[in-house]
């Protein structure tokens, strides 16, 4: 049984409200009577893409189990190779990641557009994810991770800013079926679809979880809710290869 952690959109600004929901998801997860396979953090690591907060992101995203870090449209690729990854001469390419476990490969994506806030996989990111894909033997499961999701959610200000370029992708999944499924972040609401033909599984962010168009308004954002707490889905690729996604709210203080 291989389990993977997931969460996203952690939003570190300098405030310790950030900082004290991320520490509480990864207290979570450090506190587990279980090594997990890896834990995946997908995208808008910071708020403003600045060299402080990704100090403070460095400090605060430690495990001991195998974590990956991918890019969101709030981080600024230069200081996340710098900050996050200690690259001495960092470049502004995609941060384009793979981990190879027992028994499975998660390739994380970089769906950032620099100076924007839609998504969209750059030729270079598919090519590189195209040979993943072919180096990684048909029997084993390869998860594809990235930021933005590239379907509509049925949040109208989300699917403004979604993943576009999306039929490339699709034509690349379909090269490639041991391409279990994709895993993003972006939504701030944890949700399931499809995406060429395999799941499409979306973790619900740390900071802030969205208001649904059918929510009443309430509060002093009309988008998301601020007092709700955060939660970490986990991701199960069983021996029968089904993959079953569960979902964990962590306690933690409100702020």
């Amino acid at each position: 049984m291989i389990v993977i952690a997931h969460f996203t959109d952690t939003h570190f600004d300098g405030d310790p409200r950030a900082a004290d929901r991320t520490r509480a998801v990864l207290d979570y997860l450090e506190g587990l009577p279980y090594d997990l396979d890896a834990v995946l953090v997908s995208g808008d690591i910071t708020d403003h893409g600045s060299p402080a907060e990704y100090e403070e992101a460095r400090k605060v995203l430690v495990s001991r189990h195998p974590m990956l870090l991918c890019p969101g449209n709030h981080d600024e690729r230069v200081a996340f190779r710098q900050g996050l990854l200690g690259e001495e001469r960092p470049s502004a390419a995609p941060v384009d990641q793979v981990l190879r476990g027992g028994g499975f490969v998660l390739a994380v994506c970089d769906s950032s557009v620099p100076g924007e806030h839609q998504g969209l996989l750059e030729d270079s990111t598919l090519a590189w994810l195209d040979g993943v894909l072919a180096d990684t033997p048909h029997e084993v499961p390869v998860l594809v991770a990235f930021h933005h999701p590239p379907v509509t959610l049925h949040i109208p200000y989300v699917d403004g800013i979604r993943q576009f370029g999306e039929e490339r992708l699709a034509a690349l999944a379909q090269r490639h079926p041991h391409l279990t499924a994709f895993l993003c972040g972006h939504a701030h609401t944890a949700a399931a679809t499809t995406f060429a033909g395999r799941p499409l599984l979306v973790a619900p962010g740390v900071v802030s979880t969205t208001r649904l168009p059918w929510e009443a308004a309430t509060g002093s954002n009309p988008y998301v809710h601020f007092d709700e707490p955060p939660v970490v889905a986990f991701h199960v690729l069983g021996e029968d290869g089904r993959l079953t996604t569960h979902y964990r709210v962590v306690p933690t203080a409100a702020r």
